[in-house]
């Protein structure tokens, strides 16, 4: 089957950054299904792997996390899925990806796809969604409901892929007060447009504009981007006995600050569940599953933004290059082989 994989980590500019390949179709095994992949979309993650995980000499690894595509075949221990069904997923970080014609997933990490997106747009949701979802309701500890929370979260980078669908579901499924940031017209017009109260820019001072917005305290900070260059001015921010969560790779932090609020400080690693395979793994497809009815319903939209043609080495390299240039807005897709 067709794949684009890498045997050594190099600079996305390089020949041979990503190779189409020939590889090996999957059996599946125990509760995993075989999905034949329509359309892929392309993370931070995916450039942060290929620079620092090289593969075994002489092998191919294969990236890719999100996917949409059709069930081919199953395991003889899969209960939730039959081959035919349309489904979405983001993939576990230990096992090969999915920029590979057929994929090997577990269905518990597998929801079935919104009947009213294509594929293109499903594969642009299922890790930001569950990353944004676990976010907001899991590590921050926000209660769904659309009563009156007094209180304010900070999203900053509300632009991106993950800021994208949490400005979604803390505004329509919560009574908070949303705030992201972003830095041009065209970054701050989405946030808005998503459902922003206000957006602020991150390239300027923080505290000073949230002041001027006069708002119920900020109690929750969402940091998807930037957390070692802005967590200074985020703490200073923070309310009194607020939580801090976040995503990125800050190459060291000192909590000490938060002492003096007893505030909290939680890290979201939507992989942790795939990784560890802990007793609660299914969450993620129910997850996923209700996410797929509020697309259904209208609640939520898609966030793809760009589709750069069928998956192969060459436009796959144009995605990682465009990821690695910070100027993304919303997810870029992939479809077809």
């Amino acid at each position: 089957m067709k794949a684009v994989g890498y045997t050594q980590s190099l600079p996305i500019d390089h020949s041979d950054a990503l190779l189409d390949v020939e590889i090996p179709n999957p059996a599946p095994t125990g509760r995993d299904l075989r999905v034949a992949v329509r359309a892929v979309s392309v993370n931070p993650v995916d450039t942060k792997v290929r620079k620092r995980a090289a593969p075994p000499a002489g092998e191919h690894k294969i990236l890719g996390y999100d996917a949409a595509g059709v069930v081919d075949a199953v395991g003889p221990e899969v209960t939730l899925f039959k081959p035919g069904d349309e489904v979405w997923y983001a993939g576990s970080i230990v096992r090969p990806g999915t920029n590979s014609e057929f994929h090997l997933v577990d269905e518990r990490i597998v929801g079935h796809k919104p009947k009213s997106l294509s594929f293109a747009q499903a594969a642009a949701l299922p890790l930001t969604s569950i990353t944004a979802w676990e976010l907001l309701f899991e590590r921050l500890g926000v209660a769904p409901g659309k009563s009156f929370d007094p209180r304010t979260l900070l999203i900053v980078g509300g632009a991106g892929g993950v800021g994208s669908i949490l400005i979604q579901l803390a505004r329509r499924l919560t009574g908070l007060t949303v705030v992201a940031t972003a830095s041009r017209p065209q970054t701050t017009k989405w946030c808005l447009e998503l459902g922003a109260h206000h957006v602020v820019d991150h390239s300027k001072p923080l505290p000073a504009q949230i002041a001027a917005l006069k708002l119920p305290p900020v109690s929750l900070i969402a940091s998807l981007t930037g957390t070692e260059q802005h967590f200074a001015a985020l703490i200073e921010i923070l309310a009194p006995q607020g939580k801090i969560a976040l995503i990125d790779d800050p190459a060291t932090l000192d909590a000490m600050p938060l002492k003096a609020k007893s505030a909290s400080l939680n890290w979201e690693a939507m992989f942790a569940r795939s990784t560890y395979q802990t007793a609660d793994m299914i969450a993620q497809h129910d997850l996923l599953n209700d996410v797929a009815d509020l697309i259904d319903k209208g609640v939520l939209r898609t966030t793809l933004d760009r589709s750069f043609g069928p998956i192969n080495a060459a436009n796959l390299k144009k995605a990682h290059a465009q990821i690695e240039s910070g100027s993304s807005v919303g997810k870029i897709v992939l479809e077809g082989w």
